[in-house]
């Protein structure tokens, strides 16, 4: 699937598709997110509803992509471990399959873009807010391949 993005997907604009996300949020939705951990579940929450619509994934792939950027900006801005946004490693490109990732710890990356779209495809078996907890508990302790996306 090929995406139209505003922006280059690199991490340097991740905090821009983040703002995008959360602007259109309150447009759209009237949804506030404030980049708060407990933000995560109005996230999940706005997903049910497009699922609960029919809305069909390549409908909503930019969409996607954009909460993916807010939930990792969620756990960059709230780390205690000092998370950033990075380009993925050969391996890791490979393995997640997108061009931006979070590293949590210096042993750990997640993939919250690749979550978002998981999370829209399986519904809340996949919640965003429980795969931030994952990440987050004692220090992003989680291996990168668990809940990877």
């Amino acid at each position: 699937m090929e995406l139209q993005l505003r922006y280059a997907p690199k991490p340097e604009n991740a905090a821009k598709f983040a703002a995008d996300i959360v602007a259109s949020a309150a447009e759209v939705s009237g949804v506030t997110l404030d980049y708060g951990v407990e933000s995560l579940a109005l996230v999940d929450g706005i997903m049910e509803a497009l699922r609960a619509d029919g809305v069909r994934i390549d409908q909503v792939a930019e969409t996607l992509f954009g909460f993916g950027c807010y939930v990792g900006e969620v756990l960059v801005r709230n780390s205690d471990a000092g998370a950033a946004w990075q380009s993925p490693n050969a391996k890791e490109l490979e393995w997640f399959g997108w061009p931006m990732v979070v590293k949590v710890s210096d042993d750990n990356v997640c993939n919250p873009i690749g979550k978002a779209f998981k999370r829209f495809e399986n519904g809340q078996e996949d919640s965003l807010a429980y795969f931030h907890a994952v990440f987050t508990r004692a220090g992003g302790s989680a291996e990168s391949t668990e809940s990877a996306e």
